[in-house]
Protein backbone atom coordinates (compact mmCIF):
# COMPACT_ATOMS: atom_id res chain seq x y z
CA UNK A 1 0.00 0.00 0.00
CA UNK A 2 1.26 3.30 -1.02
CA UNK A 3 2.07 6.15 1.54
CA UNK A 4 -0.59 8.07 0.03
CA UNK A 5 -3.11 5.40 0.13
CA UNK A 6 -2.18 4.96 4.16
CA UNK A 7 -3.06 9.05 5.00
CA UNK A 8 -6.76 8.98 3.11
CA UNK A 9 -9.48 6.93 2.05
CA UNK A 10 -9.93 8.42 -1.26
CA UNK A 11 -8.89 7.27 -4.49
CA UNK A 12 -7.57 10.01 -6.79
CA UNK A 13 -8.45 11.93 -8.72
CA UNK A 14 -11.70 12.53 -7.62
CA UNK A 15 -14.25 15.19 -7.23
CA UNK A 16 -14.67 16.52 -4.32
CA UNK A 17 -16.93 19.39 -2.92
CA UNK A 18 -15.64 22.17 -0.30
CA UNK A 19 -18.05 24.07 1.21
CA UNK A 20 -16.76 27.58 2.87
CA UNK A 21 -18.98 29.39 4.88
CA UNK A 22 -18.62 33.71 5.63
CA UNK A 23 -20.09 36.92 6.28
CA UNK A 24 -22.42 37.70 3.28
CA UNK A 25 -19.74 40.29 1.52
CA UNK A 26 -19.63 41.55 -2.43
CA UNK A 27 -16.13 39.84 -2.69
CA UNK A 28 -16.73 36.44 -0.93
CA UNK A 29 -17.55 34.26 -3.88
CA UNK A 30 -15.11 35.70 -5.85
CA UNK A 31 -12.03 35.43 -3.27
CA UNK A 32 -13.14 31.52 -2.93
CA UNK A 33 -12.88 31.15 -6.29
CA UNK A 34 -9.40 32.60 -6.64
CA UNK A 35 -8.05 30.56 -3.85
CA UNK A 36 -9.44 27.67 -5.28
CA UNK A 37 -8.29 28.32 -8.74
CA UNK A 38 -5.01 28.47 -7.04
CA UNK A 39 -4.87 25.28 -6.12
CA UNK A 40 -6.96 23.67 -9.17
CA UNK A 41 -6.47 25.34 -11.95
CA UNK A 42 -8.85 23.23 -14.35
CA UNK A 43 -11.47 24.81 -11.66
CA UNK A 44 -14.61 26.13 -13.09
CA UNK A 45 -17.49 28.69 -12.16
CA UNK A 46 -19.91 26.16 -13.37
CA UNK A 47 -18.57 24.16 -10.30
CA UNK A 48 -19.67 26.93 -7.64
CA UNK A 49 -21.98 26.82 -5.84
CA UNK A 50 -23.52 30.06 -3.64
CA UNK A 51 -26.76 30.11 -0.84
CA UNK A 52 -27.38 32.81 0.97
CA UNK A 53 -28.15 31.98 5.41
CA UNK A 54 -32.00 32.13 5.90
CA UNK A 55 -31.22 35.70 7.08
CA UNK A 56 -29.10 36.87 4.80
CA UNK A 57 -26.01 37.49 7.12
CA UNK A 58 -23.61 34.90 5.45
CA UNK A 59 -22.86 33.71 2.37
CA UNK A 60 -22.04 29.95 1.70
CA UNK A 61 -19.89 28.48 -0.88
CA UNK A 62 -19.53 25.14 -2.58
CA UNK A 63 -16.39 24.50 -5.04
CA UNK A 64 -15.74 21.24 -7.03
CA UNK A 65 -13.05 20.61 -7.76
CA UNK A 66 -11.21 17.73 -9.02
CA UNK A 67 -8.62 16.60 -6.58
CA UNK A 68 -5.34 14.74 -7.71
CA UNK A 69 -3.82 14.84 -4.01
CA UNK A 70 -4.41 15.00 -0.50
CA UNK A 71 -1.45 17.34 -0.22
CA UNK A 72 -3.64 19.48 -2.77
CA UNK A 73 -6.72 19.00 -0.91
CA UNK A 74 -4.96 19.67 2.43
CA UNK A 75 -3.14 22.89 0.82
CA UNK A 76 -6.28 24.59 -0.36
CA UNK A 77 -8.19 24.13 3.05
CA UNK A 78 -5.00 25.79 4.68
CA UNK A 79 -5.20 28.63 2.76
CA UNK A 80 -9.34 28.83 3.02
CA UNK A 81 -9.41 28.60 6.76
CA UNK A 82 -6.80 31.22 6.94
CA UNK A 83 -8.65 33.82 5.05
CA UNK A 84 -9.87 36.66 7.18
CA UNK A 85 -13.36 36.37 5.58
CA UNK A 86 -13.76 32.94 5.93
CA UNK A 87 -15.78 31.38 9.13
CA UNK A 88 -15.51 27.92 8.16
CA UNK A 89 -14.32 24.95 6.05
CA UNK A 90 -16.01 21.88 5.54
Amino acid sequence: MSDQAKETLLEFPCRFPVKVMGARHDEFAQTIHNITLKHAPDFVSADLDMRVSKNGNYLAVTVTITAVSKAQLDALYMELTGHPMVKIVF
